[in-house]
């Protein structure tokens, strides 16, 4: 067969997931939606024209390992200190409450422990990507929110990897002592490693001077730091993912982090549109049909609890309730780590390949609809405080036009002093005759 037509399928892939991606992201959704919308066009489902799954799987493979290779790079530990307090806490208290929820509905649905568990660490995993977009978009990345709810993320980011761990002891049925020693020696390097890089300024790193005269070799460094890092933590018997993300959280706190992130981010970009594309190739549209129903009750039941549990969790940490609301919305979704997690519960035969494709399902609608799910929320919000008449007032008259997105930012004790009603004197009236007695502060109430 001539090179040419061999070449129809690669060229007809990259155009089927180019256009979904861009669909998506002219529709302010997540671009990695639309490669997953094409692995199912591509997929049995519709065109049938990716055959050879194994060769995707190899590449899907290795675009987790990249994409945790980033992630790692990506990390400010320095950042993360500031709010870890709250945020490891937060992270904590969202897996035990999906634990406790997914053990109800798994005693009343007959599920084994080992899918509860499962189940319970896709719940509870967000989204890093969507969520920092969604955070940009409504302008509170650079907010105390905005530092709070990406602590929260990377926080479930480092969960990741002992949580595959955790996966595979409970998958081998006997809790051996080698075992537990992996995790507890996985997460015992993770925390030292962590304190040491937070600690330090920049860790100086040897650069091959070549690299430097030839700067087209970074991404060949990367790929070999990278994917050797990989295979020696396999070697060592712990996850090859686990490997790959020290490395990459060394390489991001150290002098080689700006060159090394800019030359392997298109090549991860390439091979994580080949993982989500990999996703969707699983999914069975006919599947979806027949379940219809159970999935939708899936998508709500998750995205209500998320939002639910994660505003209880910041509010009982005492966060102000504006900020609590805007954090668990924007937590609301399930993230791309948990496609990871139940394709290791498939591997390791924790659940079936239907449970699987059901869980990738909802997991890629809960991406789907996320950011709506944020603006109906908040639109809801705004129309609940806008009802309260003192409120109303106040911020009518101080804020005008902008009184609504106000009322959205405002703390507890603000909504509070506003809910109480407090005089209004309007500026443009003639002042009044003073009333015998001490001066009112004009400045005793702050509507901001």
């Amino acid at each position: 067969m001539p090179i040419h037509e061999e070449l129809i399928p690669l060229a007809i892939v990259a155009l089927v997931a180019l256009l979904c991606g861009l669909i998506m992201a002219r529709l302010r959704q997540p671009p990695v939606v639309g490669y997953i919308i094409a692995g199912v066009v591509l997929g049995p489902s519709f065109l049938g024209l990716v055959e050879n799954e194994e060769s995707v799987a190899l590449l899907a493979e290795m675009g987790v390992l990249m994409l945790l290779f980033v992630v790692g790079m990506e990390l400010s530990l320095r950042a993360f200190r500031r709010v870890w307090k709250i945020a490891i806490a937060t992270a904590a208290l969202q897996i035990v409450g999906a634990l406790a929820v997914m053990t109800l509905i798994g005693k009343v649905m007959n599920w084994p422990p080992a899918a509860v568990l499962l189940l319970a660490f896709v719940v509870a995993l967000s989204s890093t990507a969507v969520a920092i977009k969604m955070l940009d978009d409504i302008g509170e990345l650079r907010t105390p929110t905005g530092r709070v709810a990406v602590g929260i993320l990377i926080a479930q980011d480092l969960a990741v990897v002992p949580m595959m761990l955790v996966l595979e002891v409970v998958a081998a049925g006997t809790f051996e002592v080698m075992m537990l020693g992996r995790i507890a020696l996985s997460i015992v390097l993770l925390v030292v490693l962590i304190l040491w890089l937070s600690r330090r300024r920049r860790v100086n790193l040897p650069e091959p001077g070549v690299v430097t005269v030839h700067p087209d070799l970074m991404p060949v460094l990367g790929l070999a730091v990278c994917f050797g890092a990989a295979t020696a933590s396999g070697l060592l018997g712990l996850s090859p993912a686990y490997g790959a993300f020290l490395a990459g959280l060394t390489i991001g706190n150290s002098n080689l982090r700006t060159g090394m992130l800019e030359t392997v981010m298109p090549i991860q970009g390439v091979l994580m549109m080949v993982f989500f594309l990999s996703v969707g190739l699983l999914i069975d549209v006919r599947l979806i049909w027949q379940n219809v129903g159970i999935i939708l009750a899936m998508l709500l039941v998750v995205t209500v609890l998320k939002t639910v549990l994660n505003v209880a969790i910041l509010r009982v940490l005492r966060l102000p309730w504006a900020e609590a609301m805007v954090t668990g919305l924007v937590l609301a979704q399930v993230g791309e780590f948990s496609f990871l997690l139940a394709g290791a519960g498939v591997r390791t035969e924790i659940i079936e390949i239907g449970d699987f494709r059901l869980v990738i399902t909802v997991t890629a609608l809960s991406l789907a609809i996320s950011s709506l799910w944020l603006a109906a929320a908040r639109r809801l919000q705004d129309t609940a405080i806008s009802q309260t008449a003192p409120a109303r007032q106040v911020l009518s008259l101080v804020y005008g036009r902008e009184a609504g997105w106000v009322a959205s930012r405002a703390s507890s004790s603000v909504r509070r002093l506003l809910r109480t009603g407090p005089k209004v004197v309007d500026p443009t009236a003639p002042p009044a005759h003073p009333s015998p007695g001490p001066a009112a502060d004009p400045g005793s109430v702050d509507a901001r």
